[in-house]
């Protein structure tokens, strides 16, 4: 097979916890392994894949943990809860896939990193946070949480929420190791939740900063430094649309970077859903990489063949 890639797969975290479900364990495993279709495809086909993840619902249940228990135990840092979320959703990833490439036949171990990613600490996040994170406060609660140092925001229309740094990562530690792992023929697991954020010190030791690194961004960054031919960016719609549930909306089988980023100064691209997709794919082109596919889970094999999804291009 003369047409084997390297594919990074970028997972959403709301792919293995539903909304409107309670997100028990035994649900996120059912959730797993209904997501892991395509993916078991593309390995099968060839491919060597590299799987990352989302971990937002997944942070804010440790949030809530925190919470309630902060008068018994000592709560975690983000930075340990996004290292937590990496281990425990890597396990579920990584035995889920094992066990559908058995039925599948295919003999291919897989393998999860705890991922460290490094930021700078002056990133203009740093002092201006606008990640929402945990749980939801009414207003009166407010006063109480910036009692804790906690930087809070209201949630237009839902609540009060807590705010953290999401700035842009610089670097993976990991990153040889993965290619090694890579290069070996191992499926990888990696850079879970966007990764650890931490910041290098001249001497060259690291050390934890509690923000929240978007998980897609950073799948654009792995992608890159492990020479990846292809970004492929796993969302709830097939296609890229501008004008979204509009009746004017236009969806987009194929997009240049210059388009991209024209729609996304109009605004087209909000912050909370397309925005960080399409910054991902645009970063990824202009470090290098061939085409990036962003479509929804069902249609991922389909994306990867060139029949669905929307692929963009340099």
């Amino acid at each position: 097979m003369n047409n084997r890639k390297t594919i990074v797969v970028a997972l959403g975290g709301n792919a293995i916890i539903e909304e409107g479900t309670r997100g028990t364990i035994e649900e996120q495993f059912a959730n797993t392994r209904k997501s892991l279709g395509a993916i078991v495809g593309m390995i099968r086909e060839g491919h060597k894949v590299v799987l990352t993840h989302g971990n937002g619902p997944q942070a804010g249940v440790h949030l809530i943990r925190n919470e309630a228990a902060s008068s018994q135990v000592p709560p975690s840092p983000l930075n340990v809860i996004v290292a937590d979320t990496q281990g425990s959703m890597g396990y579920m990833l990584a035995q889920c896939l094992a066990n559908a490439l058995i039925k599948e036949g295919v003999r291919k171990d897989v393998v999860t990193v705890v991922t460290q990613v490094v930021v700078d600490p002056a990133d203009p996040s740093m002092k201006n946070p606008t990640k929402y994170v945990g749980p939801f406060y009414k207003a009166t609660d407010v006063d109480a949480c910036t009692t804790k140092g906690w930087m809070m925001k209201e949630d237009p229309g839902r609540g009060w929420r807590r705010v953290v740094p999401s700035p842009l990562p610089l670097d993976i530690v990991e990153k040889q190791t993965i290619k090694d792992l890579i290069d070996d023929g191992l499926v990888v697991i990696a850079v879970g939740g966007g990764g650890v954020p931490v910041e290098r010190s001249s001497d060259g030791t690291l050390r934890g900063i509690d923000a929240v690194i978007d998980k897609d961004r950073a799948s654009a960054l792995l992608a890159s430094l492990v020479n990846a031919d292809e970004l492929l960016i796993l969302t709830g719609v097939d296609r890229v649309a501008i004008n979204y549930k509009k009746p004017d909306e236009q969806s987009f089988d194929k997009m240049t970077v210059a388009a991209c980023e024209k729609y996304q100064a109009e605004g087209q691209f909000p912050k909370g859903s397309m925005g960080p997709k399409i910054e991902a794919a645009c970063d990824f082109i202009k470090r290098g990489g061939a085409k990036v596919l962003i479509t929804s889970m069902e249609h991922a094999s389909e994306a990867v063949a060139g029949k669905a999804g929307t692929t963009i291009t340099a």
